[in-house]
């Protein structure tokens, strides 16, 4: 199936600095890509990927699971290390949790995280029923688009397939049990009003993580899309100068590239 208009991943080739960002479950890199730009036109080295099964259609999804997910974000991490010195992961939900997993799996070649509205769990009774009905339920109503800013679209289905959602599920029992092998700087900005993730996965993320080095940034004006929304310029802002303030050569390259 052709990627949809918008969906694309996106690279950016940079300075010794990397950045691996994660685009949540049932959306695509559309909903990172100003952050991606903004990182990128500083200097620094970016990757963006489309996970599999997103970006086309819900159908394709129904084939993917976290394992397919995941590999895709392992791989650029790899790819990113080979090509600069240092490598910091971010991303928005479920891409927060796949770079969560990163800094877990793989200690020192990460060197900080950026987590927006974390998702930790799958919450309701319908993640009890998930098991079961999935066999006989396709999807149930998406969750794209939670944005406060008025236009502001999220490019994601408007349906959400069952069966990655189960692996979802599994997923986020898995990261939670590695969470306290996040030792690295940690980020994370979370909305206070968030219609998809509840501050309580936040929480479970800050308790859980043996990081000694945590900023919690609250953002009021945001709901969960918050990188599309009214505060994402702080996003960026505040995510840049967590970069900079621990890799070494950041100040070259964004004076170089602003220069």
């Amino acid at each position: 199936m052709p990627v949809l208009p918008g969906a694309e991943p996106f690279r950016h080739e940079g300075g010794e600095t990397g950045v691996l960002l994660c685009h949540g479950f049932t959306g695509s890199p559309q909903s990172l890509r100003p952050w991606a730009e903004y990182l990128a036109e500083r200097g620094l080295t970016v990757s963006l990927p489309l996970l599999p099964g997103h970006g086309t259609r819900w159908e394709d999804m129904q084939l993917t699971g976290w394992q397919d997910w995941y590999a895709e974000v392992d791989r650029e991490l790899r790819a990113l290390r080979e090509r600069c010195g240092q490598v910091f992961v971010g991303g928005l939900s479920m891409g927060a949790a796949l770079a969560l997993r990163l800094a877990a799996k793989h200690g020192d070649a990460v060197s900080g995280v950026v987590a927006v509205n974390p998702a930790n769990k799958v919450h309701g009774l319908a993640a009890h029923a998930l098991p079961v009905i999935r066999h006989f339920v396709p999807t149930s109503k998406g969750i794209a688009s939670d944005i406060a800013k008025e236009n502001s679209v999220e490019l994601g289905y408007h349906r959400v397939p069952l069966r990655a959602a189960h692996s979802l599920r599994t997923f986020f029992r898995l990261v939670d049990g590695e969470l306290p092998q996040v030792t690295q700087p940690l980020l994370l900005l979370r909305s206070a009003q968030d219609h998809v993730v509840p501050a309580a996965d936040s929480a479970r993320v800050l308790s859980r993580i043996s990081s000694t080095d945590v900023t919690e940034i609250v953002l009021e004006q945001s709901y969960h899309v918050a990188t599309l929304d009214h505060e994402a310029d702080r996003i960026f802002e505040e995510s840049y100068a967590f970069i900079g303030r621990l890799a070494s050569s950041i100040g070259k390259e964004g004076t170089a590239a602003r220069g």
